[in-house]
């Protein structure tokens, strides 16, 4: 498999990208690496690898760009040359830790959509109580949904999570505001009626409060409801741990107690850790195009990189284009 990174993206580039490749440079002996960005950047060892090649260039796109603008004028920045490689056959998939619109944009604009889907959906993993995970769709592709893009992220899901993830059935449920099919918003209701004639394994609606208990495998909802959901999980998983580190440090016994604790502590962020889910993958795309968080280390941008080469794997594109088709 080869895979384009763009390495000028997110908050700890290109240290992060280069990290969390050469970690995986070293667990996949069949992955090729195109490390798009800044050579004078590049300079480490392992680089030198037969599988790894460079494309140089200094140009990139900035957090704060507009995503369309940034996408048509800058032609040679870092993230639009590694979407460009997928469209040109030079890599099977691709990767960014930048600008989250810029990255969908130049997806849409560039690899385009599988015929037959009608919006692609942004759609990372996120952590539950049980270790299992969920996946949620959508959390910012398109802000405004109509009832059957739900069903298309429902059926897109459900392919993901049974070709990369294994679950055979996996259950599928519908953000909304009660656990009633007749609660929520016209688009809910008529989401809950086509999520019930889908051939997938729907359960039914799902409460925010419910979203960490692993009583579902996908949750679907428009994208300005879902980024709420994933920035929420987000602060509240950060303003947790900085709660029990000030607690913890506060005393001398509090610090003992922590000593005695840690190893609990630990297994407890792992839990609720995005590095440990991968990135976020653009679904409905017809190519891979993944979308590291824009804070990832190395581990982070790994597990991103581990999901793109799963994806690849278990040829998850090619199955979602089925599935389109035979609607």
């Amino acid at each position: 498999m080869k895979l384009a990174v763009d390495v000028m993206g997110g908050d700890n580039a290109p240290q992060s990208a280069l990290d969390g490749c050469r970690s995986a440079h070293d667990a996949f002996p069949d992955l090729e690496l195109i490390l798009v960005g800044d050579e004078s950047q590049m300079k480490e060892d392992w680089l030198e690898s037969s599988r790894v090649r460079i494309v140089h260039t200094t140009e990139k796109i900035e957090s704060d760009d507009a995503p369309v603008k940034a996408v048509r004028r800058k032609k040679e920045a870092s993230m639009v040359k590694a979407v460009q490689m997928v469209k040109d056959k030079e890599a099977d998939a691709c990767i960014s830790a930048g600008n989250t619109g810029a990255l969908m944009t130049a997806g849409l604009l560039i690899v385009g959509r599988i015929p037959g889907i009608e919006r692609p959906a942004l759609a990372p993993m996120l952590p539950t109580l049980d270790g299992g995970g969920f996946l949620l769709l959508d959390v910012g592709a398109n802000m405004e949904a109509k009832a059957s893009h739900l069903v298309q992220y429902a059926e897109m899901g459900s392919v993901y999570m049974n070709r990369v993830r294994g679950i055979e059935k996996p259950r599928v449920a519908l953000l909304n505001v009660g656990a009633e099919g007749g609660k929520g918003t016209e688009l809910v209701k008529e989401a809950f009626d086509g999520l019930e004639q889908a051939d997938i394994h729907f359960i039914g609606n799902i409460e925010g409060r419910e979203l960490l208990e692993g009583r579902a495998d996908i949750v679907v909802t428009d994208g300005f409801s879902g980024n709420l959901v994933l920035k929420t999980i987000e602060g509240t998983a950060l303003s947790l741990f900085q709660i029990l580190r000030k607690e913890l440090t506060s005393s001398l016994k509090n610090k003992l107690a922590a000593g005695v604790l840690k190893p609990a502590f630990k297994n407890v962020r792992s839990k609720l850790d995005y590095a440990e889910y991968g990135g976020a993958g653009l679904f409905g795309l017809q190519a891979p195009v993944i979308k590291a968080h824009g804070s990832s280390d190395g581990h982070a941008f790994f597990s991103a990189v581990r999901q793109a080469v799963t994806m690849h794997q278990e040829n998850v594109i090619p199955m979602i284009r089925k599935a389109a088709e035979e609607e």
